[in-house]
């Protein structure tokens, strides 16, 4: 039985404590972003820190991933 996405996250979410952090830290940039993105004037230093803040965003989505890929073999090998 192989878990979908969606139910590998949510998992996670519950039962990994890192996983949680992180998509709490992403969610956190992701705000921050959807703030800077509505301003009616964009300064260079907003324009830098929406640089680091997708920067940020992508590594995180990479730890996220990375710990989902590891889920994903260590359920491969108990249904083997």
């Amino acid at each position: 039985m192989s878990m979908k996405e969606e139910e590998i996250k949510e998992h996670l979410m519950s039962a990994n404590p890192e996983f949680r952090r992180l998509a709490d830290e992403h969610r956190q940039y992701e705000s921050k972003l959807d703030e800077l993105m509505v301003r009616p004037h964009v300064t260079e230093h907003d324009h830098l820190e929406e640089i680091t803040l997708k920067k940020k965003k992508l590594h995180i989505k990479d730890e996220m991933n990375s710990i989902i890929q590891k889920f994903r073999d260590e359920l491969s090998h108990q249904h083997t």
